[in-house]
């Protein structure tokens, strides 16, 4: 049974830091790349980044682009998330999920991607 358990520590306070972590276990973790989606109140799920499963290419929403920053550690099977420069409208439910196909591209459809984490409320104060 697959499963993505996601976690954060740091302050989130607006112009602060945070990092998420995101341990996956079932499954082989490194041939799959790896997205962060997030969900703000009222609003419909939308991508943040994807990484690839050699974590040689990323890609990001232009809202978080120069901000955040994508990493995996793939003998740990976690992807990480950096979060600086954090404002306001960060704040929302971050999910990490996984696409099921093996070294396939990043992708921003949500429909790639086959398995995903619980979420993780990220709030930042203004």
């Amino acid at each position: 049974q697959v499963q993505l358990v996601e976690s954060w520590v740091g302050l989130v306070q607006a112009g602060g830091s945070l990092r998420l972590s995101c341990a996956a276990s079932g499954l082989t973790f490194s041939p799959y790349a790896m997205g962060w989606f997030r969900q703000a109140p009222g609003k419909e799920r939308e991508v943040v980044t994807s990484i690839n499963w050699r974590g040689s290419n990323t890609d990001y929403a232009d809202s978080v682009k120069g901000r955040f920053t994508v990493s995996r550690d793939n003998a740990k099977s976690t992807v990480y998330l950096q979060m600086n420069s954090l404002k306001p409208e960060d704040t929302a439910v971050y999910y990490c999920a996984i696409r099921g196909r093996a070294f396939g591209y990043v992708t921003r459809s949500e429909s790639e991607y086959d398995y995903w984490g619980q979420g993780t409320q990220v709030t930042v104060s203004s």
